[in-house]
C-alpha cells in the first residue's frame, strides 16, 4: 500500500531538511515554494557579472543531523570553509540548499495561501484556487516551513490555533549590494562595524568559487533596518553612503547598486521547542523554533519530519 505523501510549504533549509528526511525514508513528499528555487534566506543573486550572498553569510555546524549533511555537500563541491569553522555554499549559498532539493518535488512560483483539511486529507490553495498537484486534498499532513508571521494565517485558514507561532520575534535587514569595476584596496574581507547603521560587510569575492569581481554585501542593523523598512528598495543606498565612505567604500564608484529587504531575517526571541504540531496533522518548524542559526533551521525541520514519520508510521 502506498503511503498518502506529505505537503511541505516553504523550500527554506528547513523545509528542504524535512523533505531530504521523508526521501530517505522513502516517504512521499512535495515541497511548495513562493520562490523561484529553493533555498530561501540561504540565497545567491548573480548579475551583470557579480556574485552576491546577499542573504546568509555563511553557517556553522554542531550537532551530528547537519554535521553528516554538511559531510556529503563537501564531497559534491557544494560546501566549502571561508573562515575559521565558518562555512560557505559554492559556488553560492543557494548550493547546500540545492543538494538538499536534488530528486525531491519542488513547485516553484506556488504562493500558497490557505489550508484546508477533508476527509480524504489536507488541501493546498493558491490565489487561484487549490493548488495544481496530483496529490493535493490527499496529504496526510502539512509542514509550515515559514517564517512564523507567514504561517499564522495559514494555519488560521484551516481553523488551527498554534498559539507557539505568535511567540517568536524577527528583525529585518536591509541587503546592499555593491559591484566594483576592480578590488578596493584597504577593504578587509569582513567588516563587523560599530556605528548605527551598518552591521556587516563582505567581500564576496573571498569566499571559495566566487571568481574575481568586487563584489559588497552590506547588511543593516535591526533597528535602522525597522526605522527604513516600508522605504523603496531605490531609497536605501543614499542612506548608508556616509557610513560607507567611513569604512573605505565609495559608493558613486560602483558599478552596480541595489537593496534587497529581508522583512524577516534573524530570529530575535525563539519560540522555544524544536517544532510545533496540532493533531489535525498541522506542523510548523524553522529558524524561529530554536534561534537564528541555519543549523537551527535544519535541526527543527529534521525533527518536525521526524514526529510526522513517528504519526504515519502508527
Amino acid at each position: 500500500m502506498t503511503a498518502s505523501p506529505i505537503a511541505i510549504v516553504g523550500a527554506g533549509i528547513a523545509g528542504l531538511a524535512a523533505a531530504r528526511r521523508f526521501a530517505d525514508a522513502g516517504h512521499p513528499v512535495a515541497v511548495f515554494d513562493k520562490g523561484r528555487g529553493p533555498g530561501g534566506r540561504m540565497a545567491t543573486r548573480r548579475t551583470d557579472g557579480f556574485v552576491f550572498d546577499h542573504g546568509a553569510q555563511f553557517f556553522r555546524v554542531r550537532g551530528s543531523a547537519m554535521g553528516a549533511a554538511l559531510s556529503a555537500w563537501r564531497d559534491a563541491g557544494a560546501a566549502d570553509v571561508w573562515f575559521d569553522d565558518a562555512f560557505v555554499g559554492t559556488p553560492g549559498m543557494t548550493a547546500p540548499a540545492r543538494a538538499l532539493a536534488a530528486g525531491l518535488a519542488v513547485l516553484t512560483e506556488c504562493t500558497v495561501t490557505g489550508l484546508s483539511k477533508g476527509g480524504a486529507g489536507w488541501t493546498l490553495v493558491d490565489a487561484a484556487g487549490p493548488v495544481a498537484h496530483p496529490s493535493n486534498g490527499a496529504f496526510a499532513a502539512v509542514i509550515l516551513a515559514v517564517p512564523s508571521p507567514q504561517a499564522i494565517p495559514l494555519a488560521a485558514s484551516a481553523g488551527v490555533a498554534m498559539p507557539g507561532l505568535a511567540d517568536a520575534v524577527y528583525a529585518p535587514c536591509w541587503a546592499l549590494m555593491l559591484g566594483f569595476a576592480g578590488p578596493l584596496a584597504g577593504v578587509k574581507d569582513r567588516i563587523e562595524p560599530a556605528g548605527r547603521e551598518i552591521a556587516w560587510v563582505a567581500r564576496n569575492a573571498t569566499k571559495p568559487g566566487r571568481g574575481q569581481g568586487e563584489a559588497i554585501v552590506v547588511h543593516a542593523r535591526p533597528d535602522w533596518s525597522r526605522a527604513q523598512l516600508e522605504r523603496d528598495a531605490s531609497a536605501i543606498p543614499a542612506l548608508l553612503t556616509v557610513s560607507l565612505a567611513g569604512l573605505g567604500i565609495d559608493i558613486h564608484a560602483a558599478r552596480y547598486v541595489a537593496a534587497h529587504r529581508w522583512r524577516y531575517a534573524q530570529v530575535e526571541t525563539p519560540a522555544g521547542s524544536p517544532f510545533l504540531r496540532d493533531p489535525s496533522g498541522l506542523y510548523a518548524c524553522g529558524d524561529w523554533c530554536i534561534g537564528g542559526r541555519v543549523e537551527a533551521a535544519f535541526d527543527s525541520g529534521h525533527a518536525a519530519a521526524g514526529a510526522v514519520l513517528a504519526e504515519v508510521g502508527r
